[in-house]
């Protein structure tokens, strides 16, 4: 890892006495997201159905980064768990709590506690982007050739 980004963050009163989000290891590309619930608070969403979950805290991002709620592989393989607007972006000028939409693709009933790591987060540098209007675009092999163009 050669680049590193300080991210300022802050417990809200639900959050406090969760870990605070780290890379798991050297070459980890994200952090875990906790749920912030009550100390004996579940939540349960049922096969097929979506929730929002609470993590409890705030962050302010550097301008010019972005960061990127995905899901965690294990939940997915295991449980069919998954961040349902993966990636979910989380703009630098957003100082809300970070909340993250999990659903249930699994057959089972999927039962989360505090604490439960629930998704990742990754910080990534964005690009300003300024659109210029043509009469028409340059030609390319792929054309205008759409899902599934380029074979299988």
């Amino acid at each position: 890892m050669t680049d590193r980004v300080t991210v300022d963050f802050i417990w809200l009163d639900h959050g406090r006495g969760l870990e605070a989000p780290r890379q798991q290891s050297t070459g980890a590309a994200g952090v875990d997201l906790l749920a912030a619930l009550g100390a004996s608070e579940t939540m349960t969403i049922e096969a097929g159905k979506r929730a929002l979950v609470p993590t409890g805290m705030a962050i302010a991002l550097p301008a010019g980064y972005e960061a990127q709620v995905r899901p965690r592989s294990g939940l997915a393989a295991k449980h069919g768990v998954t961040v349902l607007n993966t990636p979910g972006t989380i703009d630098a000028d957003y100082r809300g709590e970070i909340k993250v939409i999990l659903i249930n693709h699994g057959d089972a009933p999927f039962t989360i506690q505090r604490g439960d790591r629930i998704a990742q987060m990754v910080v990534a540098p964005v690009s300003g982007i300024d659109f210029q209007l043509r009469e028409n675009l340059d030609a390319t092999e792929r054309g205008a050739g759409g899902f599934g163009s380029t074979g299988r």
